[in-house]
């Protein structure tokens, strides 16, 4: 009787080894289709959203093109405003955060190291030589949904933007070429903009700018730089200095520091006229240390410019060189 049961437990064994190894077989090849099927799917529908978005591009490099070239005032603004609309359906499309809107020359587009957003700017000129700034904070929302801080510029209303916060209903105007997050040995991270701020037909300024994000909302200006005896706690930093000649402002990863052009009058009888100002080949700096920026005079630099600082001197006289002042 022994026997029998084990000749029969040996015949019985292959069978259910087979079917079980014909069972996983079957369920790994379903897997398999299935996960083809929604890969399929995904690059499907990636591919279109792509195509939606390409669409979108073209007609705003059409429209970012004219409201900075046409002649006439009353039409760059009217460009610009079709330029908002379509930009903001642009945005709606889903999977639009990892899409570079690449051909848009006109328009600044940085995104954090962190992924965490994008920040969109750009400006149109007046007819007298003065700015407005547009653009745009977009957040890298999980759900895929548009989440936005539209930029409104009113800096002619921010009576000391060096000592001001301001938020994105209230925005200190300006096209920003460099993000530089601060993450480390801080209680809130924030990251610094670099940007440039064309402002009349005799000078022009550039900004150090700060944003953060607090309760859901951005907040621009936090007093973190430290060392300007004269004016402390600046919660932003701007330069102004005559249109006629070209400041750099730029930063140096390796030595984790600001650094840029030192502007002075031609003469210290000009020291209130900033359209006098101009660099005076000494260079300055902010350097990190524990969170904060820590001025420091008259650094050495070999080579302290960049392709992309010099981009952003008058892009109406690009070949031109513009100056520099801690101003409230």
């Amino acid at each position: 009787m022994y026997t029998r049961n084990v000749e029969r437990l040996i015949v019985k064994t292959p069978m259910i080894i087979h079917y079980n190894i014909l069972k996983k077989g079957i369920f790994v090849a379903l897997s398999l289709t299935l996960y083809s099927l929604f890969s399929f799917a995904q690059h499907t529908e990636t591919a279109k959203y792509r195509q939606q978005l390409l669409k979108y591009e073209d007609s705003l490099r059409t429209l970012s093109y004219k409201m900075i070239n046409d002649s006439l005032e009353k039409d760059r603004y009217s460009s610009n405003y079709q330029f908002i609309k379509t930009f903001v359906d642009a945005l709606k499309t889903p999977q639009s955060f990892n899409f570079g809107f690449d051909s848009l020359k006109t328009v600044s587009i940085l995104t954090s190291g962190d992924r965490r957003f994008k920040i969109f700017t750009w400006h149109v000129m007046n007819d007298n030589g003065s700015y407005r700034y547009y653009g745009t904070i977009q957040m890298n929302n999980p759900d895929g949904k548009l989440k936005m801080f539209p930029l409104v510029d009113q800096s002619s209303l921010i009576k000391n933007p060096s000592d001001t916060v301001t938020s994105n209903d209230k925005w200190f105007g300006t096209q920003y070429y460099k993000i530089i997050p601060v993450t480390y040995n801080v209680r809130i991270p924030y990251y610094i903009l670099l940007g440039w701020k064309g402002n009349t037909v005799k000078t022009t300024k550039k900004v150090i700018e700060v944003v953060y994000f607090k309760d859901d909302k951005v907040h621009f200006g936090m007093p973190v730089f430290d060392g300007n005896k004269e004016k402390p706690n600046q919660k932003r930093i701007i330069f102004e200095y005559t249109r006629q000649v070209s400041m750099m402002l730029n930063y140096l990863p390796k030595e984790g520091m600001i650094v840029f052009d030192h502007l002075a009058p031609p003469d210290p009888k000009m020291t209130e006229s900033l359209d006098m100002y101009g660099p005076d080949m000494s260079y300055d700096g902010f350097k990190l240390v524990n969170g904060r920026w820590r001025f420091i005079e008259d650094l050495e630099l070999k080579n302290p410019s960049s392709t992309i600082d010099d981009s952003f001197n008058d892009p109406k006289k690009p070949k031109k060189t513009e100056s520099r002042k801690f101003i409230e």
